[in-house]
């Protein structure tokens, strides 16, 4: 029997709520009743396609297909970016399928179904048991957010004696805080004002530098990484000069401009500048048990997933008013 469930798709009128119909599940298919859905800077920008909106799913396990074998009915699970992959590839086969050149994204493919919605149909293997010590809520912000700057964390190399900077305390950089702070690093934090200082030492900060009108930045010693996590690319130079040699920039901003940054610095204290999105699976199921082990919890705010509850979560994202990252309820 064919599957029928309520989604909220993009569209350039707005929000607008539809229904998605799927096959009878077959292969490893899992029908999962969405629970709890974040809200990600991606959903805002691709509101006005015409699309299925929401990649930071969590629910519960309703009905699988005749080869899935790893969850059962009832399983608490969730799901990010990556859909699927080739997995035969050379980053298939050493744990970077999320470069794989025939993998599939949020907003580049399944465009009929995503984490805004009563229900959705994923591949087993691209879904995530949820750890018991965690709640499905906190969990969907992870499921993006926490992997991405987790990933940025695990593919810089970072070291527990390394002083990590964090650039933005939002949506991505209060989890970056968290994460680094429990790996056991110095966490230098930045942000425009004061207006966030507390709240970053309270996250994990041993270090704190308001920038806003800034010409240099005086800390106490040079920085071994740097995660940019801010909507907009910061001033590049001002933190190149505060970078140990060999450092490791991390740039997280979702930007469509170029990169632009001093070249000599770069060069002459051989510093690093390394892209990356979402984590691998692994590294992602590392993330889930780093965070339920250590109690690690996104700053978030609550709405019905609802058509309205979408709508008034994407206005206050947009409206610079979400701390720190939006959750959509299931009613």
């Amino acid at each position: 029997m064919p599957i029928e469930f309520t989604v909220y798709k993009g569209s350039k009128d707005g929000i607008k709520e539809e229904v998605t119909r799927k096959d009878d599940l077959k292969g490893n298919n899992v029908l999962i009743r969405v629970t709890h859905s974040g809200v990600c800077g991606t959903d805002a920008h691709c509101q006005s396609r015409d699309m299925a909106l929401g990649h930071e799913g969590t629910g519960i396990v309703e009905a699988l297909g005749p080869d899935a074998k790893l969850l059962k009915k009832g399983d608490r699970v969730g799901w990010g970016f990556l859909h699927d992959c080739c997995g035969h590839c050379r980053p298939c086969l050493t744990g970077w399928e999320t470069l794989c050149r025939e993998r599939k994204l949020f907003a580049s493919s399944d465009f009929d179904q995503g984490s805004f919605a009563t229900h959705a149909v994923w591949m087993e293997p691209f879904l995530f048991k949820i750890p018991e010590k965690m709640s499905s809520e906190d969990a969907g912000p992870l499921m993006c957010g926490g992997s991405t700057v987790f990933n940025a964390l695990h593919v810089a190399g970072v070291k527990s004696t390394a002083r990590v900077g964090i650039v933005g305390i939002g949506g991505l950089g209060h989890l970056a805080i968290q994460f680094a702070a429990k790996m056991g690093c110095q966490v230098v934090v930045f942000s425009g004002t004061d207006s966030k200082k507390e709240e970053a030492f309270h996250l994990g900060a041993s270090e704190f530098h308001a920038t806003k009108g800034a010409k240099e930045l005086k800390l106490e010693k040079p920085l071994d990484n740097l995660i940019v996590t801010t909507s907009q690319q910061p001033d590049w130079e001002l933190y190149l000069n505060v970078m140990a040699p060999n450092g490791v920039i991390s740039p997280l901003s979702v930007d469509s401009g170029d990169l632009k940054i001093p070249y000599m610095p770069l060069l002459l204290n051989g510093l690093r500048i390394q892209g990356g999105i979402v984590a691998a699976r692994q590294v992602h199921r590392d993330m889930l048990d780093f965070a339920a082990f250590h109690d690690i919890k996104p700053v978030k705010m609550t709405f019905p997933l609802t058509l309205e509850g979408v709508k008034q979560s994407l206005e206050t994202l947009e409206g610079g008013k979400m701390r720190y990252r939006g959750v959509l309820v299931a009613q």
